[in-house]
């Protein structure tokens, strides 16, 4: 049986996200099937959601134009996984600071955007994720961190600044994992069962 796999496809790096889906599903002897998103009705039949980068403005006015912010909370609320990058974790989190961003509230976190410079401030580290064996190829692009996790779980911290966390199903990026060959961040979001 394949997973669906529900990709907001209002801005963004959808297909290598698509692509990360698919390995991390075969990684872990399962299979989905990406699906792009532009419009509401779609959702519901998701297994599991993602939320990619973009601009957090664009994203979350797209999102509540289209009908598409209640089809993600119900996804969320029904205990469904939800893995949401860069400016999906800014219009994911309770707080993004900026009252043009019409924040979906799933993650118990302020973040502020652009924490780490413009884009030709972009670049990689090797990061140290919870549940993860190894360090991760993190790539941040006009990144945001977290100013205050609240009642989530922080897996990984960069300067001393919470850069991925988990709030239930969900978990939020301020780098993008779909930028390298390495779909664990993307596993850890959708198939890794002990956690969450």
């Amino acid at each position: 049986m394949s997973l669906t796999a529900g990709i907001v496809a209002v801005q963004g790096d959808f297909r290598e996200h698509a692509a990360a889906i698919e390995r991390a599903a075969r990684a872990h002897g399962e299979r989905a099937d990406p699906i792009e998103i532009r419009s509401s009705g779609t959702i519901p039949d998701c297994d599991l959601l993602l939320l990619p980068g973009g601009e957090s403005t664009a994203i979350s006015t797209h999102l509540q134009r289209e009908g598409l912010a209640d089809e993600i909370v119900a996804h969320v609320d029904a205990g469904k996984p939800l893995l949401a990058t860069c400016a999906g974790l800014i219009v994911a989190c309770a707080d993004a600071g900026d009252e043009r961003v019409e924040n979906l509230g799933l993650i118990d976190a302020t973040v502020e955007r652009n924490a780490f410079g413009r884009q030709r401030d972009s670049f990689e580290t090797d990061l140290d994720i919870e549940n993860l064996d190894e360090p991760f190829p993190a790539v941040f692009i006009r990144a945001p961190h977290i100013d205050e996790a609240g009642d989530c779980e922080v897996l990984a911290t960069f300067d001393g600044q919470p850069v991925a966390v988990r709030d239930g199903p969900v978990v939020g990026t301020a780098f993008h994992p779909e930028l390298t060959d390495d779909a664990r961040v993307h596993g850890l979001a959708f198939f890794d069962r002990t956690n969450g």
